[in-house]
């Protein structure tokens, strides 16, 4: 990992770009394009700052859980952000689009945890850990001027997490097969986005047990209570004032909000 001055540089790039409102240059040009572990530690840095600043962590999102947006980023893995208690937008609610930096929304389906997920992680552990499923649409952000990341940006920028809806229609994990629901996101009226819970690492369930290994191994487990987005399960959609985005996963019903 590279040298911790460089850390703090990159992450007060990040930490001025968000309270100013205006993107920023990538930091791959401080830490590297590879430094993977230097890059969640500027996170760990940014997210505290909130966190002393009274923010409360009510979850995490999983990101690039798409093979082909690993490959494009030349990783093999996805990668986690926190979630924050006062970035969850009501399902059918309004988010003013000015509160987010270059947004784009995409569909998935998020689990609330019913107990803490530690021991021996597998897809039949994480599966009797969940509590419930529902469909949600994550608002992702990014803090880099116009998008323009690598794996490290990303990651730095707390998985370029924004803010989530999570829809109204709870289900058991006997009730929906969630590598086959079929999902479709409008914007406007207008389908804009399609795809399959496989598209999400084969099953939205072994993105879970890729976070719950990750960060038991981190000495963090998932916890009851936690909201855990497991990732998108199409392409995301760029949205601005006036758009309307409705999701509808099958099994799940729909989940929407408006951006003002």
């Amino acid at each position: 990992m590279i040298f911790n001055e460089f850390i703090q540089q990159a992450a007060a790039r990040l930490i001025q770009a968000r309270e100013l409102g205006l993107p920023c240059a990538p930091v791959r040009d401080i830490i590297g394009e590879t430094d993977i572990e230097a890059a969640y530690t500027v996170q760990r840095l940014i997210n505290d700052v909130r966190l002393a600043g009274g923010a409360r962590v009510v979850g995490m999102k999983i990101g690039l859980t798409s093979l082909a947006v690993q490959k494009q980023l030349g990783v093999g893995q996805p990668d986690f952000g926190l979630l924050f208690a006062d970035t969850q937008v009501k399902n059918g609610g309004i988010l003013l689009a000015s509160e987010v930096m270059q947004p784009k929304a995409e569909a998935e389906i998020a689990f609330v945890m019913k107990q803490d997920l530690v021991g021996d992680i597998s897809e039949d552990s994480a599966i009797e850990a969940i509590d419930f499923a529902l469909a949600a649409i994550e608002i992702v952000g990014s803090r880099v001027l116009n998008w323009d990341i690598k794996i490290t940006d990303t990651v730095a920028d707390n998985a370029s997490a924004s803010h989530f809806v999570l829809g109204d229609v709870r289900r058991n994990m006997g009730e929906v097969n969630l590598a086959s629901v079929k999902m479709q996101l409008r914007k406007n009226g207008e389908l804009v986005s399609e795809g399959i819970g496989s598209a999400c690492l084969g099953s939205p369930i072994k993105a879970l047990v890729w976070l719950a290994q990750t960060f038991a191994a981190l000495g963090t487990p998932l916890k009851a209570g936690d909201i855990v987005l497991s990732g998108a399960l199409g392409p995301m959609c760029v949205g601005e004032a006036g758009d309307t985005f409705v999701a509808s996963i099958e099994g799940f019903g729909e989940v929407s909000f408006s951006f003002l």
